[in-house]
């Protein structure tokens, strides 16, 4: 038993000496661009849906100067992206920012903030469908409202509110 733990011991601190010798590689050139964060700030939040961030992103990264759009004759370009659960038609200009953007998504997961102020305002009352709209300028920033439609029995009812929950 004694042997084996001494060989333990003696195979523990030769290991460590092993682990000192450092491999020095020299990596490629990497250069990032933060063209669109202005987009970002103004779009994302943390309570979000899933898809909305995606797309959102996927919008965000897209880079049209390296598109077969792409051509120096003109000042903007209008893309559009779809999931399932919704679509982004964005508008880029010659440099590749994002100037504006039409969202719509349709049946995510509603924020907290909402969510919370439907059920006190509607307590008794139910979402059975909602629409999430947001639209982006460059010189505004974003505006977000959700459409919902309410349910309680027989009795249906639309509503419009704000990311703040703030009823329109």
């Amino acid at each position: 038993m004694k042997k084996i733990l001494f060989g333990l011991f003696v195979f523990g601190l030769t290991s460590q000496g092993f682990s000192q010798i450092v491999k020095t590689e020299q990596l490629s050139e990497v250069v990032v661009t933060a063209v669109n964060y202005k987009y970002l700030n103004a779009t994302t939040n943390e309570e979000e849906a899933l898809p909305v961030k995606m797309l959102e992103r996927k919008a965000a990264a897209y880079n049209i100067k390296e598109s077969d759009l792409y051509s120096d004759e003109y000042d903007f370009y209008t893309v559009s992206f779809f999931i399932p659960e919704g679509k982004i038609v964005a508008v880029y200009n010659a440099d590749g920012q994002i100037t504006r953007t039409i969202e719509k998504f349709k049946n995510v997961k509603l924020p907290e903030t909402v969510a919370k102020a439907v059920m006190d305002r509607f307590p008794k009352w139910t979402v059975e469908s909602d629409v999430y709209l947001v639209s982006y300028t460059d010189e505004k920033g974003a505006k977000k409202t959700y459409k919902l439609k309410l349910m309680n029995g027989d009795e249906r009812m639309k509503v419009k509110i704000d990311e703040t929950g703030t009823f329109l």
